[in-house]
């Protein structure tokens, strides 16, 4: 299933997202991106138009956050190897029990890489990869960061930057730049459009100088880039096919990094509309690599 086109009766596909959860995950950075695309519509207003299917894969039926929040599994991890394609965005929380996962080497990481290998082998497929909070080092941890960008919670900045450099030596020797940023997208999609003053996801100025954000401006952009074979054959040469990978930091980082994914994925302006309705205001990261679509 794909959710970069439209249905014969003119509605467009719901996307489809696979929430990966490992015991001792923080619950906001599950909570929290959930509640986001559960408010975000393709058309405003109309509940009809959902964008978002979220389903929640784990390695047991009853999984449990660090602070003893239970939740029920949708589906387990032998389920959401065998049903990869059908999602288009994974998202991978963090929290305490990253380090259990770090030390023991276990899942979501072979899902993590698994993921990212699809993309490679099918480039065709507009797919996400995006880690909430300590979730990033498990990217790192993966070996998927390598020579692109990352950021993560501000406290484990060397932690990520040690991981990073251990998987270039065990790969290619490409190094990751871990950026203090909220949140960072690589292999973005993007329409400048004729007036870039007005692009949504172009910071005109930075108070540290760094470089402008630039993102994809909406579904359009999103729905047409599968359609155009020059547009596949330009993702197939990105790192990782054109994965387009997303890392934030904190917790409400996360939510900032959702935002994103609506306003990428759906339109920026219902983005708006989930932040209004939240009462949330939007505190937008970076993009560092893309390609115009």
């Amino acid at each position: 299933m794909s959710a970069v086109g439209e249905t014969t009766d003119g509605t467009t596909e719901v996307i489809q997202v696979l929430f990966a959860l490992h015991p001792g995950f923080g619950a906001q950075e599950l909570c929290g991106p959930l509640e986001v695309l559960s408010k975000a519509h393709h058309k405003l207003n109309d509940p009809s138009t959902k964008a978002f299917e979220c389903t929640i894969a784990a390695p047991s039926q009853g999984v449990t956050s660090s602070s003893g929040l239970t939740i029920k599994a949708d589906i387990d991890l032998k389920t959401a190897h065998e049903d990869l394609k059908e999602y288009d965005v994974l998202i991978i929380p963090g929290g305490d029990g990253v380090e259990t996962v770090l030390k023991n080497n276990s899942e979501p990481l072979e899902l993590i890489k698994a993921y990212a290998k699809l993309q490679i082998s099918d480039p065709s497929k507009e797919r996400t990869l995006m880690s909430i909070n300590t979730g990033s080092l498990l990217f790192a941890q993966a070996g998927i960061l390598q020579g692109l960008s990352a950021t993560t919670h501000p406290d484990y900045y060397t932690k990520m930057e040690i991981i990073c450099k251990d998987a270039a030596r065990r790969g290619d020797l490409e190094q990751t730049d871990v950026m203090e940023e909220n949140y960072v997208v690589n292999n973005a999609r993007f329409e400048l459009g004729e007036k870039i003053e007005e692009n949504p996801f172009v910071l005109s100025k930075r108070p540290d100088g760094r470089r402008k954000s630039i993102a994809r401006k909406g579904s359009n952009a999103w729905k047409e880039s599968v359609k155009r074979r020059e547009s596949n054959a330009r993702r197939a040469s990105l790192r990782l096919g054109g994965l387009r990978l997303i890392t934030s930091g904190g917790i409400t980082s996360g939510l900032d990094a959702s935002l994103y994914l609506v306003a990428a994925m759906v339109s920026h302006e219902s983005a708006q509309e989930v932040a209004r309705v939240m009462q949330y205001a939007w505190n937008k990261g970076v993009t560092v690599e893309g390609i115009d679509v």
